[in-house]
């Protein structure tokens, strides 16, 4: 009777455990998965906020009015840069992308890549994938993109800003072959260990990083052209 009662309380012991470890996995997994951005949070944070139309009288205060002069210049760099290759940019243009991208629609996308290279790991597929679908989305196709990459405080400065130069290169490779986004609207440029998002942990994993940020609208696009 004895051995029973130790043998039945063994097995409860071990289903219990495997239980705790299922659990364990399950929520490990879960996890794993919200780690990877959809398309629709994407879209919701590179949109363009919508200003309402000011004709006739206007109620209620008034909103700050954009610098004509300052607005064009900005579309006028902008402009500059499309189309130009990641290395040819200089420190001063990497700088300037830097400071007007402040106040525009932006992401930072944690993308993983194999160590000491630039080749997409396979357990961030599913958010350049997801990228991918969000910059031809009607709200957002058309627009420039800012690509930007960014590594942590590993390592040299010259080592990093060239696998961070690689590393946006290799997203918007991704995103030309598999999703036919024209490469011209795809500015990337690489930042090194020069932008750390958090200085206080150098080393941490949130600074390795690409940021996507949403330059220009398609309306600001459009009237450009015309």
């Amino acid at each position: 009777m004895a051995r029973f009662s130790a043998t039945k309380i063994l097995t409860e012991i071990v289903s219990v455990a495997t239980l705790g470890a299922a659990l364990s996995f399950s929520t490990g997994t879960a996890l794993a998965q919200e780690r990877n951005v959809t398309e629709d949070q994407i879209v919701r944070a590179l949109a363009p906020e919508k200003k309402p139309l000011t004709r006739g009288l206007s109620v209620g205060p008034q909103t700050a009015t954009v610098d004509p002069a300052a607005s064009a210049a900005e579309g006028k760099f902008v402009q500059k840069i499309r189309g130009r290759s990641t290395r040819s940019l200089s420190s001063a243009e990497r700088e300037e992308i830097a400071a007007i991208v402040k106040d525009k629609p932006k992401i930072d996308l944690e993308i993983n890549f194999d160590y000491n290279s630039a080749d997409i790991s396979t357990k961030s597929l599913p958010s350049v994938q997801a990228l991918g679908r969000a910059l031809t989305n009607n709200d957002l196709k058309g627009s420039t993109f800012v690509v930007a990459g960014h590594t942590d405080a590993a390592g040299g400065e010259a080592y990093n800003q060239d696998l961070s130069e690689r590393r946006a290169d290799a997203i918007k490779r991704y995103l030309v072959d598999k999703y036919g986004i024209n490469g011209t609207d795809l500015v990337t440029v690489g930042y090194g260990k020069s932008k750390l998002k958090d200085p206080s942990q150098p080393m941490a994993e949130v600074n390795r990083r690409v940021q996507v940020v949403n330059m220009e609208n398609k309306a600001t696009a459009s009237s450009a052209s015309k």
